[in-house]
């Protein structure tokens, strides 16, 4: 047992250091398994050190002890390695977004009328993009409509297409999902003061005829946050066990918002400016529920409104299959609820 619990602490030990020298783990990492790697070197070779760990731990075998504080440094370790790793991606995150604004957040010129910026996040959509773009018309209830494209990195035209057109357009560098595209867009909204700011997908399953009924009780002073479902209104792929999963999901959100609403994962959404630029936004991927979460918190008054949503126009969904969909959903969820 000795001998076996040594050549493990060997192997630990030289996974380690040959793991960071080949940049293959982080400094973390490789800590985190030299670190182990000694301590069973050092019970396997005086394992009269374990002793006081059976007292400590209150458990009659020496082993046990040891094994016990084993795991509590093994779980230690990870979970630094993980706040480490989300601080590092958070600052990624951040250059990114940097790097697609760039000068386009100089400064505006006072256009003397309010806007209302729709922005739509792009994945590979150059054979739809540009038909979701005509449609959208140039003025709604009053206000100027303008249309931010957020191309989040892909290996297709999107951008080339939607600057072709003659509409504003950033692109991330890499992929970084909806979640950074979407901040991305609000910033860039929000710095060109428009009043009210829209979501909707680049695939073309959004309706731009239905946009005034996202807006107008925002106009009225009656919502600060109004969600498109449609379970109040068309649904054109009905049925299967995605539609049964985006029912569950939005029952937890809305167990976890008190929100009210019937569909949350839904794209097309209205936000009051002033209200959007009180939110505290974190996703890099999945939206949604981070959104819904942090309105209710901040007290925004949230409204639902009919709409139909459509077969997609081109191309195939970019959400992950089976369940990489859900499980991330839940997990988003409950990072933005336990903020």
């Amino acid at each position: 047992m000795r001998l076996a619990g040594l050549l493990i602490a060997i192997v630990a030990v030289l996974w380690g250091v040959v793991s960071r020298a080949r940049g293959r783990a982080s400094r973390g990492e490789a800590l985190v398994l030299v670190g182990l790697g000694l301590g069973l070197g050092v019970l396997s070779v005086f394992p009269v050190v374990a002793k006081p760990l059976a007292t400590i731990f209150g458990v009659q075998s020496s082993l046990t002890g040891a094994l016990v504080l084993v795991s509590i440094a093994l779980v230690f370790g990870l979970a630094i390695e993980r706040l480490r790793r989300k601080h590092l991606e958070e600052r990624f995150g951040d250059l990114v977004r940097r790097l697609a604004l760039g000068d386009l957040l100089g400064d505006v010129a006072d256009l003397g009328e309010p806007s209302l910026a729709v922005v739509i996040p792009a994945f590979n959509e150059e054979d739809a993009i540009e038909g979701v773009l005509g449609d959208l018309p140039t003025e709604l209830a009053g206000m100027r409509v303008e249309p931010i494209v957020v191309v989040d990195g892909g290996s297709d035209q999107t951008e080339s297409v939607v600057r072709r057109a003659g509409y504003l357009v950033t692109a991330h560098p890499v992929n970084r999902g909806q979640g950074d595209a979407l901040r991305t867009g609000f910033a860039l909204a929000l710095h060109r003061g428009a009043e009210v700011v829209m979501t909707m997908d680049a695939d073309g399953q959004h309706r731009p005829d239905e946009m005034i009924e996202l807006v107008k009780p925002i106009v009225a002073g009656e919502a600060d946050y109004v969600q498109g479902s449609r379970y109040l209104g068309q649904y054109d792929d009905a049925g299967g066990a995605r539609d049964v999963g985006i029912r569950v999901l939005t029952r937890f959100v809305n167990l976890l918002s008190h929100a009210g609403i019937s569909d949350c994962t839904n794209g097309f959404r209205a936000v009051r400016g002033s209200a959007l630029a009180r939110l505290h936004l974190e996703e890099d991927r999945f939206s949604a529920p981070e959104l819904i979460i942090e309105s209710s918190r901040r007290g925004l008054r949230i409204r639902e409104v009919p709409v139909h949503i459509r077969t997609r126009s081109h191309g195939e969904s970019k959400k992950p299959r089976r369940l990489g969909y859900p499980v991330s959903f839940v997990r988003a969820a409950l990072r933005a609820w336990l903020r």
